[in-house]
């Protein structure tokens, strides 16, 4: 099937964002798309491993790691530098596949992306941080609630293209 996206900077943005939340998820949901959906634009690109269906499985594989690692009491705050940086490299990444694909360009997509996912970073951890306070619920349940806004906003964006 022919890739087409209608907005995709906004899907770049949109990608980006989840890349915020749990940075293994927005590789993950742009080489599903990939996957489906080859580029001949990306084919002759660096990118172009995206489109493996066999990388699309082990980023599926390490996102659903990702879910368990993030309740973990030892797993480090996504606002520590070392993991900022993990989460903007997979926005980064995620974005320029999804604008490269679509005839746009991937430095573009890139920023995009990576900038999307810096501030996902700090919204979604102060985010749930808060929920956490305000509500009395754990922290692990709150997690696990954005678990599934992560996949349900994945699901969807794959549905897009």
């Amino acid at each position: 099937m022919e890739f087409k996206i209608e907005k995709p900077l906004w899907q770049a943005l949109s990608i980006g964002i989840l890349a915020g939340m749990r940075s293994a998820s927005a590789p993950a949901v742009t080489s599903h798309i990939l996957s489906h959906h080859h580029s001949k634009i990306l084919e002759k690109s660096p990118l172009s491993f995206m489109q493996a269906n066999a990388v699309a499985n082990g980023l599926k594989i390490m996102t659903l790691a990702e879910f368990v690692g993030d309740k973990l009491p030892s797993t480090p705050n996504r606002i520590k530098p070392a993991v900022i940086t993990v989460r903007c490299l997979s926005g980064a990444l995620a974005g320029a596949g999804i604008l490269k694909a679509s005839g746009g360009n991937a430095i573009v997509g890139a920023i995009l992306g990576g900038t999307a996912a810096f501030a996902s970073t700090f919204g979604s951890f102060f985010l749930r941080r808060a929920m956490v306070i305000s509500s009395g619920i754990t922290d692990p349940i709150i997690g696990a609630i954005e678990d599934a806004l992560v996949i349900g906003a994945g699901v969807g964006l794959a549905r897009l293209a």
